[in-house]
C-alpha cells in the first residue's frame, strides 16, 4: 500500500476505534511488562533470600552472597545482547511481534527456574542451569522494554507521552509489587524449613500462567501509525544499530547516562537491602514489606511523574529526582544502620516513589524522544540496556565489595552511589527536551 494509502487509512478511523485501541495499547504496555518484570525481579529476591544458599554453598557468607548477586549480575549484562537483538529486528519489522517473543521466552525461563534442583540434588550443574536460565531471562527483558515503551509512546498523542510512556514504566513497579507479594504470601502461609524445601519454588511456577494472560492481551495491539507509515515509505534503516553509534553516539551516551542514578537506587532497595538487613540486622521481611508497599504507591507515582513531565518539561522533573537520590543515600544507610525499621517503609517511600519515580517515570517518553524512528528502537534499547549494566546490574555485588572494603560501614557505597547521580545529572543537563518545548506552546493543542 503506498504511503498515502497508509496515511488515509489511519487518519480515517473512527474516534471510537482509536480510543479503543489506545485503551488497549496502554493495557498491554501494563500488563506486558508487569509479567516481564514480575519473572525478572523474582530472580533479584530469591538470590537476596535463597539462591545464595541452596545453589551457592561456600565457606563464607560472603561468597555465596558474591556468587549469587554475580548470577543475578548475569542477567544485566544479557539485557544489552537482548536489546541489540530486538532494536535491530524491531527497527526494521515492527515492535509487536518482538514483544510477543520476548514474553514467551522470559515466562518459559522463570517456569524451568522453579523446576531447577538445588546444589544438594545435582551440584554445581544446579548453579549452571540457573546462570543459563538467568541468561535468557536477561535476553528477554532486552527485548521488552523498547517495544513496549514505543509502542504506548508512538500511539500516544504529543503532549502525553509521559503519560502514556509511563503505563511502561509502571510495569516495573507492578512487577515488583507481584513479585515481593508472592514471596511475601508464600513466606506467610509455610513455615522456613517449607519455604527453603518447595516454597520459593512456587512464583517461578505461577509465571507459566501470567504469560499467557498477557499474550492473550497483546496480540490484540498492532504497531503505531507512525512505524506503519515508515515501513510502507521504504525508509526503514537497513543497519539501526550501526546508524546508532556512528550518527547519534552522543545522543547513545546521554540515555545511557540517564539510566545510572535511576537504577542503582532501584537495586540498592530492592536487591542490596534484604541482604543488609538479613546481615546486620536480622531482619529481612520488614525490607520484603517495604519495597512491597513502595512497589504498590508507585502504580500511581509513575504515571504522576509523567504526566507532570508533560506539563513542566522531562528535564526539570528528572533533575528533581537525581538530587533526591544523592541525598537518599546517604539517609537510607544510616538509617538502615541504627533506624527503628518499623518507619522502613517510609524511608524507601522517599526514595523510590518521589526521587526514583521522578526519573523513572517520564524516561520512556524521554528516550523516544531522543532518537528518529527509524534508528529509534535499537537506540533506546540500546541506552537502557547499557545504563542498566552499569547503573543496576552491577550494582548489588559492587556494593557488598565496597561495605567491606569500607570497613564494614557504608559510607563507600554512598560515594559510588553519589558519583552515579552526578553523571546522570550531567546526561540530563546534554539532553533535548521536546516535552518542555510544547509546554511552552498553546496548552490546548495536541
Amino acid at each position: 500500500m503506498p504511503q498515502s494509502s497508509v496515511a488515509e487509512t489511519i487518519t480515517q478511523e473512527p474516534p471510537r476505534r482509536l480510543l479503543d485501541g489506545k485503551k488497549r495499547v496502554l493495557a498491554s504496555a501494563f500488563a506486558g511488562t508487569t509479567i516481564e518484570w514480575y519473572d525478572f525481579y523474582l530472580y533479584g529476591t530469591a538470590a537476596a533470600l535463597i539462591f545464595n544458599v541452596q545453589f551457592f554453598p561456600s565457606g563464607s557468607e560472603l561468597g555465596s552472597s558474591l556468587a549469587a548477586f554475580a548470577s543475578l549480575a548475569v542477567g544485566f549484562i544479557a539485557r544489552p545482547v537482548g536489546g541489540i537483538i530486538a532494536g535491530h529486528l524491531g527497527d526494521r519489522v515492527g515492535r509487536k511481534a518482538l514483544l510477543v517473543v520476548s514474553l514467551l521466552s522470559m515466562g518459559i525461563a522463570s517456569t524451568l527456574i522453579g523446576l531447577v534442583p538445588n546444589f544438594d540434588a545435582i551440584g554445581w550443574w544446579a548453579a549452571a542451569a540457573l546462570v543459563v536460565l538467568r541468561i535468557v531471562q536477561g535476553l528477554s527483558a532486552g527485548a521488552e522494554w523498547g517495544g513496549s515503551a514505543l509502542l504506548s509512546v508512538e500511539h500516544a498523542p504529543a503532549r502525553k507521552r509521559g503519560l502514556f510512556g509511563s503505563f511502561t514504566q509502571i510495569g516495573s513497579a507492578a512487577g515488583m509489587l507481584l513479585a515481593t507479594s508472592a514471596f511475601f504470601t508464600v513466606q506467610s502461609l509455610l513455615t522456613d524449613e517449607q519455604f527453603e524445601s518447595f516454597g520459593w519454588r512456587i512464583p517461578f511456577l505461577a509465571s507459566a500462567l501470567l504469560v499467557a494472560l498477557g499474550l492473550w492481551i497483546r496480540l490484540g495491539v498492532s504497531d503505531a501509525p507512525e512505524f506503519k507509515e515508515l515501513k510502507a515509505s521504504g525508509n526503514v534503516a537497513k543497519a539501526p544499530l550501526r546508524d546508532v553509534l556512528t550518527k547519534h553516539p552522543r545522543v547513545l551516551l546521554v540515555t545511557i547516562g540517564l539510566r545510572l542514578a535511576q537504577n542503582s537506587v532501584f537495586y540498592l532497595i530492592t536487591v542490596y537491602m534484604l541482604n543488609y538487613l538479613a546481615e546486620n540486622r536480622g531482619d529481612s521481611a520488614s525490607g520484603v514489606t517495604a519495597v512491597m508497599i513502595a512497589s504498590a504507591i508507585g502504580l500511581f507515582t509513575g504515571p504522576l511523574w509523567g504526566w507532570v513531565s508533560d506539563k513542566v518539561g522531562r528535564k526539570r522533573v528528572t533533575i528533581g529526582g537525581i538530587i533526591g537520590v544523592a541525598v537518599f543515600g546517604w539517609i537510607f544507610f544510616a538509617f538502615l544502620d541504627a533506624g527503628p525499621l518499623a518507619f522502613l517503609p517510609i524511608v524507601v517511600i522517599l526514595g523510590m516513589n518521589l526521587a526514583h519515580d521522578a526519573i523513572y517515570g517520564p524516561q520512556a517518553a524521554w528516550f523516544a524522544e531522543q532518537f528518529p524512528i527509524e534508528i529509534r528502537y535499537s537506540g533506546v534499547n540500546m541506552g537502557y540496556q547499557l545504563g542498566t549494566v552499569i547503573g543496576g546490574g552491577i550494582m548489588p555485588m559492587v556494593a557488598a565489595l565496597l561495605y567491606v572494603v569500607g570497613g564494614h560501614s557504608p559510607w563507600l557505597i554512598c560515594g559510588y552511589l553519589t558519583l552515579l547521580c552526578l553523571l546522570s545529572l550531567l546526561a540530563a543537563l546534554a539532553a533535548k527536551d521536546p516535552a518542555r518545548e510544547l509546554a511552552l506552546t498553546d496548552p490546548a493543542h495536541d
